[in-house]
């Protein structure tokens, strides 16, 4: 099994990345399923249900969330219905949505937040656990989102999930990392995935509001940024029958649209 992931998804520029890339990279790698984690796809924090929808229209398989799930208000109003969107998993249970995706009955895939330098949330390593002893009865292959800002949170959680999920993908810094691979037991790895979305701001958003928040510390009203777009993921190959990784490469590429 192929699948593709895409990194972090910003705003409009970050759609339309998908939209003009998504088919070539079909071609080209011949992926059944496509994740995207899009917690920035709608006006570059949170998600829509136009945006969702636009984003399924374009072949994504399932979305996943992170710390800005909750910045459209909209998003209570279907993310109960929508059996795509996975928010993170150790988020208060009573929260609407869930934390998991089944994918055509053969991919699970699992949002968590981590808890270093981020809001308090429960403990995802315990949160894994109690989320892949349900998974597991359902798919061999889990893919983990661990929308996390500390590398060394993200590193040690995929030690604890080596040999149990078939790969955890860091999210959440837009930078994406250079560290992949295949851990001992079978698991795939990297710390970040990276940002689909504009090159030339800050991980996203216009450069003069953000070096203007920095140097005058005062609250400022972020815009996505124009120009330029890179479209980051990864390709990973998973062995159906084990739901072990074989293989992960990354995907990096700059282009107008």
């Amino acid at each position: 099994m192929k699948v593709l992931f895409i990194g972090d998804i910003v705003g409009g520029p970050g759609r339309k990345a998908v939209r003009q890339y998504i088919g070539e990279l079909r071609s080209q790698y011949r992926f059944d399923c496509c994740i995207a984690n899009a917690e920035n796809a709608a006006g570059g924090s949170g998600i829509t249900y136009a945006t969702a929808q636009e984003l399924y229209g374009y072949g994504i398989d399932a979305v996943t969330m992170g710390n800005h799930t909750w910045s459209k208000k909209e998003i209570n109003t279907f993310i109960d219905a929508d059996p795509r969107i996975a928010r993170p998993a150790n988020y208060p249970a009573e929260l609407p949505g869930k934390g998991t995706v089944v994918i055509d009955g053969k991919l699970g895939v699992i949002s968590l937040l981590g808890r270093i330098y981020m809001e308090p949330v429960d403990c995802p390593f315990r949160t894994l656990d109690r989320e892949l002893e349900v998974l597991k009865r359902q798919v061999r292959a889990v893919i983990v989102d661990f929308h996390a800002e500390a590398t060394s949170e993200k590193c040690a959680l995929a030690w604890y999930a080596d040999g149990r999920v078939s790969a955890v993908i860091g999210t959440h810094t837009h930078v994406q990392t250079a560290d992949e691979r295949i851990l001992p037991c079978g698991t795939a790895f990297i710390s970040d995935a990276g940002m689909t979305g504009p090159r030339d701001g800050v991980i996203g958003v216009k450069k003069e509001l953000v070096i203007e928040k920095f140097r005058t510390s005062m609250p400022v009203r972020f815009e996505v940024a124009k120009g330029p777009v890179q479209f980051n993921g990864v390709i990973l190959d998973i062995d159906e029958e084990t739901g072990k990784a074989t293989g992960i490469h990354r995907i990096s590429n700059v282009f107008s649209v």
